[in-house]
């Protein structure tokens, strides 16, 4: 008998998605407690490209992800949570303690913020499996053959060289490909330097189709002399609809190549209340979303599910209006749902909440 993914039985869209990065454990005082006080912990997988593939496979995109995981109880329970939400894990790679010799799953710690106190992550990474793998025993055109949109971030290069090397060489095999590319700066202040993190994210740029976010790059005034600054120099978290642009059209005067550019932008009112929008260009114009306040439940990966809403509605050919409005929808709903994914596997639910209708269904 041939075994087949239902939910992908009435699929819409051409596109196979695949996405590389580091799965790890998240712990989590219950009850809102800190570390130092509690006496036990919520056990739950994320990270910023497997928490994509995880939204995407419960809105019925053909999803996959690559990793590298320590073969033992921890990383087979993350490849087992993956595969329970209907992530294709073929690809990923259990790795034995002669490949990774700290053979390790990364673990982060997150004591979740209530009103005035913010959310507070306790990484602990270090030498992990994906750290210590030799990708260079990957055949990357192999592993790419048979997808059309690859995603990447900028938290994977800043975790050891061997992955800035795969980020970039993965980079280079999907733009001789023709696949579709999505990058994501991600910047973390934990992993590398704000400069380290620019000088590298800003060599993806050319690669880059989709572009979510708009730092850590370099982006000169004059690429000859760098004192005069760089072009988002004193323009606020909350910027204008007018600054915006200018910042996107200086991004698209340098990478021609880039042919979307999403940026969501947050107003915390406390440690529970949030209000979230988003500016985006696309095919010419800039546009802006609605603005949605929501009180927290969890506010990790509230990022990540705007990019899934994002890549979602662009594979699904929405009206530009509609995809920005619904990859704001998807991280203001992700806000209200325990661990780091979207896990939404109703479209209606966010596109109700992109039209601002909160009425039960029933």
């Amino acid at each position: 008998m041939e075994h087949s993914n239902p939910l992908l039985a009435e699929i819409t869209t051409h596109h196979r998605f695949i996405t590389i990065g580091e799965i790890m454990l998240r712990l989590t005082p219950p009850n809102y407690d800190k570390i130092r006080v509690t006496t036990s912990f919520e056990a739950s997988y994320g990270g910023s490209e497997a928490n994509i593939a995880l939204a995407l496979a419960n809105l019925g995109v053909d999803s996959t992800f690559f990793t590298v995981v320590p073969n033992n109880s921890l990383g087979k329970s993350a490849v087992r949570m993956l595969r329970s939400n209907d992530v294709h894990c073929t690809p990923v790679i259990l790795s034995t303690p002669a490949q990774t010799p700290t053979h390790r799953l990364g673990t982060y710690y997150l004591e979740t913020g209530y009103g005035i106190r913010a959310s507070k992550v306790t990484y602990d990474r270090k030498n992990s499996a994906i750290t210590e793998f030799d990708f260079d025993t990957i055949d990357l055109k192999a592993l790419l053959s048979e997808y059309t949109w690859l995603h990447l971030s900028g938290i994977t290069p800043a975790l050891a060289p061997n992955c800035k090397k795969l980020v970039m060489d993965s980079l280079k095999v999907a733009k001789e490909k023709g696949m579709t590319v999505s990058f994501d700066g991600n910047f973390r202040s934990t992993l590398w330097s704000w400069e380290e993190a620019r000088d590298y994210c800003t060599l993806c740029l050319p690669y880059v189709d989709v572009l979510l976010g708009i730092e850590p790059y370099h982006l000169w005034r004059d690429e000859a002399d760098h004192t005069k600054g760089d072009v988002k120099d004193g323009i606020p978290l909350q910027p204008s609809y007018g600054q915006q642009e200018e910042i996107f059209h200086a991004f698209l005067s340098r990478y021609p190549n880039l042919k979307c550019i999403a940026r969501h932008v947050r107003y915390a009112h406390s440690g529970s209340e949030n209000s979230l929008k988003a500016y985006m260009w696309y095919e010419g114009h800039t546009f802006e979303s609605k603005l949605f306040t929501f009180n927290i439940l969890d506010r990790v990966g509230g990022g990540d599910a705007f990019a899934s809403g994002l890549i979602y509605a662009m594979i699904h050919d929405y009206r530009p209006m509609d995809m920005i409005n619904f990859a704001v929808a998807s991280s203001a709903l992700k806000h209200t749902i325990h661990g780091d994914a979207n896990i939404t596997d109703d479209v209606a639910t966010i596109q109700n909440l992109m039209n601002m209708n909160y009425d039960i269904k029933r």
